[in-house]
C-alpha cells in the first residue's frame, strides 16, 4: 500500500472542508435558478398576455366600425332605396361622396392600416373611401361569414394578410347576400400587426411572432425566419393551448417559449428567449464563485506545500540518500540548504558517507581493471567468428572461376583487413563500422546473386562512436540464418533511430523468422553465460554492449515486418 505524504494529507483536509461549502452552493444555486425561471416564465406570459389585450382592443374597436356606420343617416339611407338601378343619378353621387368621406374620416380615427367597404345589393356598388365598384355577389356570398376572417394578399405594402369582417342588416341574410339591404366590411392588414409586434420587441423581446395552423405566419420585421419556421416545427407536436409554455432545443441551444392566444382573432402570439440569457446572471455568479474557491484552493494548496517543502521534503532526500548508499552509491551528497536542523543533519551526513567512500574506493577501481580485460577478451572473440566465414566465401567462389568477384571480394576484405587491425581501439564512430558492413554485404552478394540491402541511417547519427565489430555479426547471422537457409529470401534492411538520448541499429530480413516462443528462449541466453548450443557472435556483442553503456544495452529479438526476424542493438547516448 502506498504511503500518503504530508501534502497530499493536507491537500486531501482542505477538500474535505470545501466539498460541504460546495454542495451547500450547488443546492442554493439550483433553488435560485428554478425559482428565477418560474417567475421569468410568469413575467414573459404577462407581459405577452398585456401586449395580446392591445392587439385585441385595436380589432375589437375596429369591430365596432360597423355598428357606429350603420347608423349614420347617409348610409342609413342606402338601406331605404328599394328599386334596384343600374345607374347612378346625381342625387346618388352626392350620397356616395358624403360617405365616401365619413369612410375615410372612420379609417383615419385608428394608427391601423385599414379599410371600410359598403356593399350596397340595390345598387350593386362596392363603396370605399376612394372608389364605387360593381362586386361580384357570388363572390361576396362566398366570404360573408360571421367573425373575423383571413386571406393572403399579394399586395407588399400590406402585409401578406387581411382580415375582414362583415356587418349585415338584417342580420338573419348572412347566408344570403341577396336578401340583405346593407352590408359593411372593415378590413386591416398584416402589416399593422406587424408594427405593433416590431414595438414589442423593441422593448426586449425576442422574436415575438402570431402563427395559425394552415394559414401562416405574421413575422416581426427583423425575425429570424429560420429559427422561428423551427420552433413552430417543435411546436406541432403537440396541440397549442391558449395559455402555456415549453422548453424546447434547437440545435445546442435550449430556448424557453410562451404562447398566448387571441380571443378575437384565434391567432397565437408566440415568444422565445435563449434560456442561456436568462440564466446568464446566475452563471456570472456562478464563474465569481469558481474563482474565489479556486483562488482560496490555490492558497490552502500554497501552504500546505510550503510546510510539505520545509519538512517532508528534506526528510525525504535523507531517506533516499540513505537508499543510495545502501544501494552502493556513495557519491551521493546532500546540498545544505540554510542554517535549519537539516542543514546539520545533511552536512553529517555528508562527512559519513565520503569516508565510507574512502574505504570502498581501492575495491572499486580493481572491479573496473577486472570488467575493462574481460571487454577486450569479448572483442577479441569475433575476428576469428568472422574471418572463418569470409576465406569460406573466398574458396566458394575461387572454385567457380569467378574472377572479377575474387578481385572485388579481395578488395573488399582488405578494407575489412584494415578495419580489424587497428584493435587498439575501443571505440570507432558509427560511420566507419556503416563502411565495414557495406564491404562485408558486397562479398555475400556477389555471393549470392539475389541478395538486396539497403542502409538508413541518419547522417548525425553516424557521427555516434560504437565498439568495434558490433554490427557485423547481426548482418552476418541474417545472411547465413535467414537468407542461405530459406530460398525465398532476398532482403537486408540496416535501419538507424536517434530519439532522444537513445540509440538503436536495426537488421531486418525476410527469412523464415523466429516463433515467438524461440525469440524469448533466445533473449534469456543473451542473460546467461554462452553455452555450446549457441554461437559467440551475438552474444558477445550482447555482453559488449551491456559492459560498456550499461543499463538496458544489448541486443533484442523481435518479428520483422519483411516476414524474418528483427534484431535490435540499443544503448544510451547521454
Amino acid at each position: 500500500m502506498p504511503k500518503i505524504n504530508l501534502f497530499t494529507k493536507i491537500v486531501a483536509l482542505i477538500i474535505i472542508m470545501l466539498v460541504p461549502i460546495m454542495l451547500f452552493y450547488f443546492y442554493s444555486n439550483k433553488t435560485s435558478t428554478d425559482i428565477l425561471g418560474e417567475e421569468l416564465n410568469k413575467s414573459n406570459t404577462n407581459q405577452l398576455v398585456f401586449f395580446q389585450n392591445q392587439v385585441d382592443t385595436s380589432i375589437d374597436s375596429m369591430a365596432l366600425w360597423p355598428d357606429l356606420l350603420i347608423q349614420d343617416p347617409d348610409i342609413a339611407s342606402l338601406r331605404d332605396i328599394f328599386a334596384e338601378t343600374t345607374e347612378l343619378n346625381l342625387d346618388l353621387t352626392t350620397l356616395i361622396k358624403r360617405i365616401q368621406t365619413k369612410l375615410a374620416i372612420q379609417q383615419n380615427s385608428s394608427k391601423w392600416r385599414s379599410s371600410l367597404h359598403i356593399y350596397s345589393p340595390m345598387l350593386h356598388r362596392d363603396i370605399s373611401d376612394n372608389d364605387v365598384i360593381r362586386y361580384d355577389d357570388a363572390d361576396l356570398k362566398q366570404r360573408l361569414k360571421p367573425g373575423w376572417q383571413v386571406k393572403p394578399t399579394e399586395d407588399s405594402q400590406t402585409g401578406p394578410f387581411v382580415f375582414s369582417r362583415y356587418a349585415v342588416t338584417p342580420y338573419s341574410s348572412y347566408l344570403d347576400p341577396s336578401g340583405s339591404n346593407l352590408i359593411i366590411e372593415v378590413q386591416f392588414y398584416s402589416s399593422s400587426i406587424k408594427d405593433m409586434l416590431d414595438k414589442f420587441k423593441s422593448d426586449g423581446r425576442r422574436d415575438p411572432f402570431y402563427y395559425m395552423e394552415d394559414v401562416g405566419v405574421i413575422y416581426n420585421r427583423s425575425a429570424d425566419k429560420e429559427l422561428t419556421n423551427h420552433v413552430i416545427d417543435l411546436l406541432n407536436s403537440e396541440p397549442l393551448q391558449d395559455m402555456e409554455s415549453r422548453n424546447l432545443k434547437v440545435g445546442e441551444e435550449k430556448y424557453l417559449v410562451n404562447i398566448v392566444k387571441s380571443e378575437t382573432i384565434g391567432w397565437y402570439l408566440i415568444d422565445y428567449i435563449p434560456i442561456s440569457e436568462i440564466i446568464r446572471p446566475i452563471q456570472k455568479t456562478n464563474q465569481l464563485f469558481y474563482v474565489s474557491m479556486a483562488g482560496l484552493l490555490l492558497l490552502c494548496c500554497t501552504a500546505a506545500y510550503l510546510l510539505y517543502a520545509q519538512v517532508q521534503v528534506p526528510i525525504k532526500r535523507l531517506v533516499i540518500g540513505f537508499q543510495k548508499l545502501k544501494n552502493g552509491d556513495y557519491s551521493i551528497r546532500m546540498k545544505p540548504r540554510g542554517k535549519s536542523e537539516f542543514g546539520f543533519l545533511y552536512t553529517r551526513f555528508n562527512l559519513m558517507v565520503e569516508q565510507i567512500q574512502e574505504l570502498f574506493e581501492t575495491v572499486y577501481l580493481e572491479k573496473i581493471h577486472v570488467r575493462e580485460a574481460r571487454l577486450k577478451q569479448l572483442q577479441s572473440q569475433i575476428n576469428p567468428h568472422f574471418f572463418y566465414n569470409c576465406f569460406s566465401f573466398i574458396s566458394s567462389m575461387a572454385k567457380l572461376e569467378q574472377n572479377e568477384a575474387v578481385v572485388a571480394m579481395s578488395h573488399h576484405l582488405s578494407n575489412y583487413y584494415r578495419y580489424t587491425t587497428r584493435q587498439e581501439r575501443e571505440l570507432v564512430s558509427l560511420s566507419e563500422e556503416l563502411n565495414f558492413v557495406g564491404s562485408y554485404l558486397e562479398i555475400q552478394k556477389m555471393r549470392m546473386a539475389r541478395l538486396n540491402y539497403t542502409i538508413t541511417v541518419p547522417s548525425e547519427m553516424r557521427q555516434l562512436d560504437i565498439p568495434p565489430l558490433m554490427l557485423q555479426p547481426l548482418v552476418e547471422n541474417a545472411v547465413i540464418h535467414g537468407i542461405e537457409a530459406w530460398s525465398d529470401a532476398s532482403v537486408i534492411r540496416i535501419t538507424g533511430e536517434w530519439e532522444e538520448d537513445e540509440a538503436r541499429l536495426i537488421v531486418e530480413d525476410d527469412g523464415k523468422g523466429m516463433s515467438a516462443e524461440d525469440i524469448m528462449i533466445l533473449e534469456r541466453k543473451m542473460q546467461n553465460q554462452m553455452d555450446e548450443q549457441m554461437g559467440c557472435g551475438l552474444w558477445n556483442v550482447h555482453q559488449r554492449m551491456h559492459l560498456r553503456f550499461r543499463g538496458t544495452a544489448g541486443v533484442s529479438f523481435a518479428s520483422s515486418g519483411l516476414g524474418g526476424l528483427k534484431v535490435t542493438i540499443t544503448w544510451s547516448t547521454a
